[in-house]
């Protein structure tokens, strides 16, 4: 498909490189060079499609920088394409979607007009926190799930009598999705948090049915790993064997994977959807499948 280009970011150039060759396209790679006075300057070094374009560009801290970068990508391959499809593997202020507390800015509603006025024709990304974010955009927008990558690793290894566990109800048919996989059974865990000082709490008394069992541990994201930790800590407590986490977006904030393992966790395993020693599970097939 060589009338079509990928544009590489710098947050996600290996993903990009393998979503290239897995459709045949021309690879464009771009080039960061950061000033002093923290102003990034984009150099792009490729041929890119008068018929189509695709960026590829996750948007994790520092959020605002690679935002720009993406916009700018955008901006830039429409000036050649007809058609810009913005794959952003990692959507940042996606948690962002609706008002919770009165005054609050829904941002996922600014960044669906920032998209728009940069020139993307369509948005593609992977397990976005809230599906409602992507209501804000007016034009075509597409969400992967990685759940069937992220199973695929976990079939290979040796559990026993496996379950898995969401850390709160939020995540219940996302616990149920990768159970049915699976082919296992899912509990999920009841959390309270603070929306003003952000502190969580496992409101579930008892969970017997991880007696003896090993666990896996399913969210769409981890941040700093509260939720993952007093879930860990809890489940723990209630005499289970090994515990692994599985997640789409390792954020890993502030020596979170240190803080998680501490607490009782044998494995983080995560898709490459933000590089990292967590991202070993590739997602590069199910986003060339979304785009072609």
């Amino acid at each position: 498909m060589k009338n079509i280009s990928v544009i590489s970011g710098n947050t996600t150039e290996d993903l990009a490189k393998k979503v290239s060759r897995k459709i045949g396209a021309n690879y464009v790679k771009s080039e960061i060079r950061v000033f002093p006075d923290g102003e990034s300057k984009i150099t792009l070094s490729g041929k890119i499609s008068k018929k189509r374009s695709i960026v590829v560009q996750s948007i994790f801290p520092p959020v605002d920088t690679n935002l720009l970068h993406a916009l700018s990508l955008i901006a830039k391959a429409r000036e050649t394409s007809s058609k810009v499809t913005a794959v952003i593997p990692y959507m940042g202020y996606a948690r962002q979607d609706r008002e919770f507390l009165p005054g609050e800015i829904v941002t996922m509603k600014v960044l669906a007009k920032l998209f728009k006025g940069a020139g993307a024709s369509e948005i593609v990304a992977v397990d976005i926190h809230s599906l409602i974010g992507l209501k804000h955009f007016k034009f075509k927008t597409k969400n992967i799930s990685a759940i069937p990558d992220l199973v695929r690793y976990f079939k290979k290894m040796r559990l026993k009598e496996p379950l898995v566990v969401s850390p709160d109800q939020g995540g219940k048919e996302r616990a149920a999705e990768f159970a049915k996989e699976l082919g296992s059974e899912f509990i999920a865990l009841e959390k309270k948090r603070d929306r003003k000082s952000g502190k969580v709490e496992i409101k579930t008394k008892n969970a017997t049915e991880v007696i003896g069992r090993d666990l896996i541990l399913v969210d769409d994201m981890i941040s700093t790993g509260g939720s993952i930790v007093k879930a860990t800590q809890f489940l723990k407590k209630q005499k289970c064997k090994k515990i692994f986490v599985a997640c789409t977006h390792a954020l890993l904030m502030n020596d979170a994977d240190k803080k998680i393992r501490k607490a009782g966790v044998s494995k983080i395993i995560s898709a490459n959807t933000i590089p990292g020693k967590t991202s070993i599970v590739d997602i590069s097939n199910s986003i060339a499948k979304a785009i072609v």
